[in-house]
């Protein structure tokens, strides 16, 4: 597994070259932000400590198997370590496919696998983890969510945004790497989380699969006016 320093406050985690979890410092310790795919613990628990500080919380972007397929392994060996995921997540990261009246009414896309922890909290846009504050990003899963770091500017935003070959809002499809896409619940519906997360003008992008991007405010335009321009993402 790959680690990286990006400022003061984030390590990034990746492995295979596409799929990343974060390491966020805060006084206590790290906030472990995703578990990657499965079979990544070990590699995860290694980065932590080699970085000088133990995982005293981990937190869910939302509930595909990239990101939450360590999960059980990692409770495991840090039972202490709080575990949490926002409210509507929660539901589909315990098997609940089911559709709220006034969302899109297209069943959620991707894997969700069955695990066996459970959260310890659970999150509404605005709460607080740590230094994070948790952002809805919904349309790649109902209930995804983003986490800003307002210390440096910092923003985790799961897979509301790819940056894999290029910055694009999910639900674009790249050929190159057509799986973030694919997996992508309600089209319309990520590109109006990736307008509101421009709007918090972060001055880094971390994502789920791709580098972190510096500055990114730019590229974030720019995938936003080729979302536009898609008959798929029109409302």
């Amino acid at each position: 597994m790959r680690v990286s320093a990006h400022g003061k406050y984030l390590l990034q985690l990746t492995r295979l070259g596409m799929f990343n979890c974060y390491l966020v410092r805060e006084e206590d310790g790290f906030t472990l932000v995703d578990t990657n795919l499965g079979g990544s613990a070990t590699s995860i628990l290694a980065a932590a400590e080699r970085a000088g500080a133990a995982i005293v919380r981990i937190l869910l972007t939302h509930a595909h198997s990239d990101h939450v397929g360590s999960l059980d392994a990692l409770h495991a060996a840090l039972p202490a370590a709080e575990v949490l995921i926002g409210a509507r997540e929660a539901r589909l990261l315990a098997g609940d496919m089911s559709l709220d009246a006034d969302e899109p009414q297209t069943g959620p896309r991707g894997g969700f696998p069955r695990v066996a922890t459970q959260p310890t909290q659970t999150l509404h846009p605005g709460d607080h983890v740590g230094s994070l504050q948790a952002i809805a990003a919904p349309g790649h899963t109902p209930g995804q969510m983003a986490f800003f770091d307002p210390r440096d500017g910092t923003l985790v935003a799961g897979d509301a945004l790819v940056t894999k070959g290029g910055m694009t809002v999910a639900g674009v499809l790249k050929w190159s790497f057509p799986f973030p896409a694919l997996a992508t619940w309600h089209k319309p519906t990520a590109l109006r989380t990736a307008r509101a997360l421009r709007a918090l003008e972060p001055a880094r992008l971390a994502v789920g699969h791709g580098p972190v991007i510096e500055h990114p405010l730019a590229a974030l335009d720019a995938a936003i006016r080729a979302a536009e321009r898609r008959r798929a993402f029109a409302e």
